[in-house]
């Protein structure tokens, strides 16, 4: 048995199908089912277990006693037996106008004063609310902490005499080509370490920690003609000190900034660094055409 409006909705929730069974209910004594005497009765089948739940079927052959509108009608219904916590409106449910009965006995569903009712039972259930979860921000707090110079400090001194702090443990955990450094036995105890980097700048070297932290490509204040030299620079800190994830970012950015003016610096840098996909990259510049292979040979670069 389906109502005429299919399964049942709700408007503004995210609803599953729990369960789906079926039931056949047969109607013995169509005929005898009528002779009331003018009252009109109600029958309830024997339950049934239908979806994790027990059922019955009532069956109403002249129609609901309560609606004056559908005597000519056989009503049907299907009714929960289990004492669930749910709203009574929803304990039972069908139809005041199942089929009219002339139909019925015109029909070929009628036979020997007998008819089946097949129930279909669809157990529908509101999906519980989606949990909006907040992006993942531990990129933000390490970019804090390292902003803060917080924590046990290990200091880096570049070319210059320019110094950045950052915690010895952070590094530790994400920064492997100086985790023996800050760790290793002769370490115990301390305090404070200065590490001397004599040979990078103090603009390169910064974003190195900044990575480190926020695993996030540093953002370096530049005039906009310098970012694919900065990139270059940090390309070749990034090999240096063995961070993959930065070295790629790296080639990512000068992919956007191949040119005449810079292939050949960039094509040198790949070669020296190991960097295939961007030394593939600039060769397809070059073969692009005669003019850009021309123009790259007569820069200064070259």
């Amino acid at each position: 048995m389906a109502s005429g409006t299919g399964d049942p909705t709700r408007s503004g929730t995210t609803t599953i199908v729990a369960a789906r069974s079926y039931h056949v209910t047969t109607i013995d004594g169509y005929s005898s089912s009528l002779n009331t005497h003018g009252y009109r009765p109600s029958y309830n089948s024997d339950p049934f277990r239908a979806g994790g739940r027990t059922w019955h079927v009532i069956y109403k052959p002249m129609g609901s006693p309560c609606r004056p509108d559908n005597t000519e009608y056989i009503s049907v219904s299907l009714a929960l037996d289990d004492v669930v916590a749910v709203d009574e409106a929803v304990m039972a449910m069908g139809t005041e106008w199942f089929i009219k009965r002339k139909d019925l006995e015109r029909s070929e569903c009628l036979k020997d004063y007998c008819f089946a009712i097949r129930v279909h039972v669809h157990l529908i259930k509101e999906a519980p609310p989606m949990a909006v979860v907040p992006p993942p921000d531990i990129h933000r707090r390490l970019g804090d902490l390292l902003s803060s110079k917080e924590g046990t400090v290990v200091e880096f001194r570049v070319r210059g005499g320019k110094t950045f702090a950052a915690d010895r443990l952070v590094l530790g955990a994400r920064w492997p080509v100086f985790r023996a450094e800050l760790f290793g036995p002769m370490k115990e105890g301390t305090t404070t370490d200065v590490i001397q980097i004599g040979d990078m700048e103090g603009q390169v070297f910064g974003g190195l920690p900044t990575f480190v932290y926020t695993d996030a490509w540093p953002e370096i204040k530049q005039e906009e003609g310098d970012e694919c030299a900065m990139a270059q620079h940090l390309l070749a800190a990034a090999d240096r000190y063995a961070l993959q994830r930065l070295k790629v970012m790296c080639e990512e950015k000068l992919c956007e900034h191949i040119d005449a003016s810079s292939v050949a610096s960039i094509l040198a840098l790949a070669e020296q660094h190991q960097c295939p996909r961007l030394k593939k990259a600039c060769f397809k510049f070059l073969g692009f055409s005669s003019v850009a292979f021309l123009e790259a040979i007569e820069s200064e670069e070259f």
